[in-house]
């Protein structure tokens, strides 16, 4: 669930209430401001629209490798929060209050709160953010992007995750007592149909669902209560949709799963559909499936996108910057492939670079330091090691033998 899509658009779109389909590639505002590049900050790209969500996805990934990110790095996100809870996607003067004019919202929140639970030490934090995420949950059970916006199934599952993730039960967080599994219910297809099982990102402006493969890759792991981390499921993998016989919000995942399978099975990935241009991969959707797919099924079921993914995503990676990097390491962790070795690339080392150096790094740089400035090299400690022994060779040699008569 990868805000590619323009934020600047869909938060235009919920604020006059129209319901705007998902755009499936990266994309940013003609009349975004100068780009600011804060040092703490992964990326070099605009944080405009997404600094949050870029920074959340790259802290997550790299705790699920062990890597302990910069101090920095955490403190500028943490400085992203406003008084209320709410987080900014980026705020450039992070010493002013927000106010009625800051652009707050549901997704760049609710990875924040999963990016600092999962580093730990942040309990302030994120309780003051699932509590502005609670209050601004719509009527129907769902989120949308912005408060007041009209929900849809990206936003609300990512704030089910979370929900998750700071020990909340998604199923008891109600409004006018619907849930969250409630509004997912409402925008996914039933089975009959080409799309069946699928998922809508939003209802169109006549109130018919289309099937939309990034909504469905992000309402398959909402209604698994699951986040952005996972790990493999142990379900039978999703072939076809069930119309009944499973739990609401378990039939909707396996039914989703099932929607992306078959869009998976001709060419291994998913394609990006714009008005005006060619059909392209997408690169960022498919991660997204493997996410999704091995979270209810394990890594057999995500196999066939996962190897396209290792031979064909490096050159999209590397123009998209870290939390494309870090899509990848989560859906290498979901199947429990190494992200060091992923189709030849160590992505960690990739993310890595993209911004501050983490913790790990740098105690690592500091030793590797401290042994390189030695006058002495390694050897030299090894030759005085076997001088010494051959010294109390000598020694207990002469002991053995005793003196002489």
């Amino acid at each position: 669930m990868y805000v590619r899509r323009s934020a600047a658009v869909l938060a235009a779109a919920v604020v006059i209430g129209a319901a705007a389909p998902a755009i499936a590639a990266d994309s940013s505002p003609s009349a975004s401001p100068k780009p600011t590049h804060p040092a703490e900050l992964y990326g070099t790209t605009d944080p405009t629209y997404d600094g949050v969500w870029r920074q959340s996805l790259a802290m997550l990934a790299q705790d699920t490798v062990g890597v302990k990110p910069a101090p920095k790095a955490v403190d500028w996100l943490l400085t992203q929060q406003c008084a209320d809870g709410a987080f900014a996607p980026y705020r450039a003067d992070a010493a002013a209050d927000c106010d009625a004019k800051t652009l707050v919202d549901t997704n760049n929140t609710a990875a924040a709160v999963q990016a600092l639970v999962a580093l730990g030490g942040h309990d302030a934090a994120t309780s003051k953010a699932v509590t502005w995420l609670k209050s601004v949950q719509n009527k129907d059970g769902g989120w949308g992007y912005m408060p007041g916006g009209a929900s849809d199934t990206n936003s609300t599952s990512v704030v089910i995750g979370a929900l998750t993730a700071a020990g909340e039960k998604p199923a008891d967080v109600r409004k006018d007592g619907k849930t969250a599994y409630d509004a997912l219910d409402e925008l996914a297809l039933p089975c009959k149909g080409d799309d069946g099982g699928a998922f809508a990102f939003q209802p169109d402006k006549k109130g018919k669902l289309l099937a939309n493969a990034d909504a469905t890759a992000a309402g398959v792991l909402g209604s698994l209560g699951k986040g952005l981390v996972v790990s493999p499921g142990k379900d039978a993998p999703a072939t076809r949709c069930v119309s009944d016989g499973l739990p609401a919000a378990q039939q909707a995942a396996v039914n989703g799963a099932a929607y992306l399978t078959a869009a998976l099975a001709k060419d291994g990935h998913l394609t990006s559909a714009l008005p005006g241009a060619e059909d392209q991969p997408d690169y960022g959707n498919t991660a997204d499936a493997v996410v999704a797919l091995a979270a209810l099924s394990g890594a057999d079921a995500a196999e066939k996108p996962l190897r396209w993914l290792e031979q064909n995503s490096a050159k999209w990676a590397k123009q998209s910057g870290p939390a494309a990097y870090a899509q990848l390491i989560l859906a290498a962790h979901a199947t429990g492939t190494d992200p060091r070795d992923f189709g030849g690339a160590d992505l960690v080392e990739q993310l890595n670079a993209t911004g501050p150096a983490p913790q790990a790094a740098a105690k690592a740089t500091n030793e590797e330091k401290s042994k390189d400035d030695s006058p002495f090299g390694v050897w030299w400690y090894v030759g005085i090691f076997l001088v010494v022994g051959i010294g109390i060779g000598f020694l207990l040699s002469g002991r053995k033998k005793g003196p002489q008569a």
